[in-house]
This record gives C-alpha cells, structure tokens and sequence, in this order.
C-alpha cells in the first residue's frame, strides 16, 4: 500500500474563457502539484465539480493527467455516479487508461437500502480488474454506512480502502482498528488529526494550491515534531476557513488564479466571487503564505 500513502490533490476543473475545460492549467496544476512531492492525485471528485461535467469531460480529465503524469504519480480514479452503468462505463476507461485504483461515492438521492448500495459496488469491481476505494461523504452523499456496513464491504479484498471525508476521527480510527484497511483523511482541516488516528494519507481540495503545507505537515508527524505540523495546520486552517465563507471551490480557482493559472471560476449553479470576497482571499492568502 506504499503507494496510496501520503498526499493526493483532489483535482479542481479549471476552464477556459468559453467555460470549456481548460487542458493547458490542469497540466499545470499537475506539475506543480508533483514538484511539490505529493504521491498522486484524486481525479473526478467533488472538487472537480463532477456532477456537473458530462461522461465525456470525465474521461478526458483521466486522460490529461495520466498524460502529464506519466507514471510518476498514483492515479486515484473517481468514477462514482447514480447510474450503475455509469460508473462502470467510467471505471472500465479508467482501467484502459492505467489508473491505480478507481473510487466511488455510494449511490445517492433515491435512499437506497445497503443491499443496493453494497451490489453497486460489486457491479463496479466486477467490470474491470482494479482495486476500489469506497467515498465515505455523509454529509454530501446522504448515505452513513455504520461500522458493520464498513467491515461486511471490507471484507472483500478488491476494496482496499476508505476516502473517510468526515469530522468524525473516532470512525476513522474505528475503522481502520476493526477492518486493518487503509484510510485516507477527506477534511483538510483535521488532516494532522486524521494521521493521529490512523490514516496512511489524506485527499484533499486545498492541496491544489497549498500542497506544500500539507506535504511538510505529514513529513513532520512522521518525524515526531507535532508542535511545528499543528502550526503548519493552523495557517492551512486559517485559509480554509476563508474558503468555507466564501464557497471552497470557488476560492481555491481564486487562489490559483492568483499563482497565475487560469480556471475561470465554477460551473453554474456555483457562485462567483464577490469584489469583498476576492479582498477577503487576498489578504488571508498572502497572510499565510500561500501566495
């Protein structure tokens, strides 16, 4: 499981002017992300605004960052959807394209029973020949699996972790305890709290522009210097809560704009910045030396 430790950037969309998907930042943002020694990337996550792309922009997102990437990153593939058929179709490119493990937050809206939900995944690993990492996202998804639920999942080998997006560490360290499965932190806020409880890792939407943070935090706890990584914590969660104010997604772009690579905002019905808002990230970004 070597390589699912460490720091994925749950990657940001960016556009063009046009609102089209824009190839030239998303490669920049991949490289930047590299030469600041993250382990991989999460594609096609909520940070990518996926719900609001089409299949065929999902596929190309894979295909742009397995290009730049080529091979020196491990790939975290999303492929989750509503659509059982869906999200195979996307897991099954996925597989074509080289990914290192696909992932899926559980099918939402309808209310489905576990039953559904746990046959959903099976459709999913039964179609190709990857690992899975089950989407733990409660407060998004609608859907709390309880511990059991967690284990009678984990119990079969092709799913070989958790993307635990969730306040609640005592689940995290349950987890992990009871199922010996790896978890990856999904709160960049409690990132130095998720790695005291037992996560290997941690995905996460601010590490597109403040991965630097994060990679010195986990370099810090593994070396016992707590003290120093909960400061680095404290201005990551100074920014964080800057972006919570004014839409997270929308302040990310914002902050990676202002490093010179063009995303163009968020898709509508997203939010745009308002002019006390950009002034607002100004000051908390250069404050905590993001930018």
């Amino acid at each position: 499981m070597e390589k699912f430790k460490g720091i994925f950037p749950a990657l940001v969309t960016p556009y063009d002017e046009n609102g089209e998907m824009n190839e030239k930042s998303l490669r920049k943002i991949v490289q930047l992300n590299i030469d600041r020694g993250v382990t991989g990337f999460y594609i096609n996550g909520s940070t990518a605004e996926t719900f609001v792309l089409n299949m065929e922009e999902r596929k190309r997102l894979i295909d742009i960052v397995a290009d730049e990437v080529k091979g020196r990153s491990t790939l975290i593939y999303h492929v989750g959807n509503i659509s059982t058929g869906d999200a195979i179709e996307l897991a099954k490119y996925g597989e074509k394209v080289g990914v290192d493990a696909i992932s899926a937050i559980p099918p939402f809206y309808y209310k489905f029973s576990f039953e559904e939900i746990k046959e959903y995944y099976q459709d999913i690993l039964n179609s190709v020949n990857l690992p899975m990492i089950v989407y733990n996202f409660p407060a998004n998804s609608g859907v709390q699996f309880s511990l059991d639920h967690f284990k009678e999942l984990l119990s079969d080998d092709r799913i070989i972790g958790i993307k635990h997006t969730s306040m609640n560490l005592y689940d995290l360290e349950r987890l992990q305890y009871e199922t010996g499965k790896f978890l990856l932190n999904g709160h960049d806020e409690v990132f130095l709290g998720g790695l005291n409880m037992g996560a290997i890792g941690a995905v996460g939407s601010t590490y597109n522009l403040m991965a630097d943070k994060f990679v010195k935090i986990y370099q810090l706890f593994q070396e016992g210097s707590l003290e120093e990584a909960f400061a680095i914590q404290r201005e990551a969660n100074n920014v964080i809560d800057a972006f919570i104010k004014v839409g997270v997604n929308q302040g990310i772009k914002y902050g990676l704009e202002k490093m010179g690579i063009e995303c163009n905002g968020c898709r509508k019905p997203f939010k745009g910045l308002s002019a006390d808002e950009k002034v607002l990230l100004d000051r908390v970004l250069v404050e905590n030396h993001v930018i």
